[in-house]
């Protein structure tokens, strides 16, 4: 297999179009028609993971965090990201990166999370604003079905757990064509109406391209009329974080310790107890102070994350616990979430969980 045959298998779980556009995603380092030997998996690419790489004989790197992050003026090793990005291509090693877009999957980083925290029913916390399209065609009317099939087929008319969704609508088109026209139907210079049938179909804004060309190779006319309209319509596929329910609820102290039990974390910093029981639990992998009030409009019991500052704290304000367990540790999961998906899309395939420690970050 080669390095793009993988990351098409990965950008299945997790579309690069997805990622934020603040992120650095995809192939880092690499070339994507190299024949892959192997592949490592890991949360971040230091000099150790590309040592265990090279003792593996995997000469791709998957990883959650970009080791590029902003632009490179330079290559002297100077900086552990130099280092890295140099070690790897002098040792013809690919590194490619998901970050945001594994974050913002339904099935990502924090599906991985009510996993391991036992939380039930889990629905996306932030939704991706902007990400669900309409468009809106008109075909002859027995064209139809034929037009309508090609465009399920490449993913348009998805609604949640339903598909092949369409409202279609008769009526009457009208046209000339010009001189240096090849009509379909109608003569050159002359007024042409066809019965025609406006079809209307949603679909996720990464699907786009393909859905065009599927409309394109399956409509007859020489020129096809189309509308697209970007919709406000909430996504429950894609978008940061989730919330969910316990199946049993627990007093506050109880489900911090279980928290920590369970996602092996060193320490707990956290908001004021309310002396309330925690039922419903919102999670976020990573950085997650933007959340908070998203996590108080779904009435979360109790908001899991990381990176909280001190006056962030604040803003829990009596209405639910703010739970900071580390970075590293809201994540460290997701390596293991890769290495199943791949095992289970390509099984005889040499696939391997990092055996190297990334946290930078150390306790007492």
């Amino acid at each position: 297999m080669t390095v793009k045959d993988i990351t098409k298998i990965l950008e299945e779980l997790a579309p690069l179009a997805h990622a934020e556009d603040f992120d650095n995603v995809g192939l880092l380092v690499g070339d994507h028609n190299m024949t892959v030997s192997g592949v490592l998996v890991t949360l971040d690419t230091l000099e150790n993971v590309v040592d265990e790489a090279i003792s593996k004989k995997c000469n791709l790197v998957v990883s959650f965090h970009p080791i590029i992050f902003s632009g490179l003026k330079k290559l002297t090793g100077s900086t552990y990201v130099e280092r890295v990005v140099m070690k790897a291509i002098a040792n013809n090693i690919a590194i490619y990166s998901m970050h945001t877009a594994l974050d913002n999957s339904k099935n990502g980083v924090n599906a991985k999370i009510c996993e391991v925290l036992g939380i039930q029913n889990p629905k996306i916390l932030i939704p991706k604003a902007g990400t669900i399209k309409k468009l809106t065609t008109y075909v002859p009317n027995g064209e139809s079905e034929v037009v309508k099939s090609a465009l399920f087929g490449a993913g348009a008319g998805e609604i949640g757990k339903y598909s092949n969704c369409s409202f279609s609508l008769e009526g009457k088109g009208s046209f000339i064509a010009g001189d240096e026209a090849n009509p379909t139907v109608g003569t050159i210079g002359e007024v042409h109406v066809e019965k025609e049938t406006q079809i209307n179909v949603i679909y996720s804004f990464e699907k786009e391209q393909k859905i065009l060309e599927a409309l394109f190779n399956a409509h007859s006319y020489e020129e096809v009329a189309y509308e697209i309209f970007v919709l406000q319509n909430v996504n429950q596929d894609i978008g940061m974080g989730m919330v969910g329910t316990l199946e049993n609820e627990m007093d506050e102290t109880g489900f911090l310790q279980f928290v920590k039990k369970k996602m092996n974390a060193s320490m707990v910093r956290h908001s004021k107890l309310l002396g309330k029981k925690v039922k419903k639990v919102a999670v976020l992998g990573g950085s997650g102070a933007y959340a908070i009030s998203a996590a108080k409009r779904a009435q979360a019991d109790i908001f899991v994350t990381s990176d909280l500052k001190y006056h962030q704290f604040f803003e829990a304000e009596d209405q639910l616990v703010l739970a900071d367990i580390g970075h590293f540790e809201t994540e460290q999961f997701t390596k293991d979430l890769l290495v199943d998906y791949l095992t289970k899309k390509i099984p005889n395939f040499a696939v391997s969980l990092s055996e190297s420690k990334t946290n930078p970050i150390k306790y007492l």
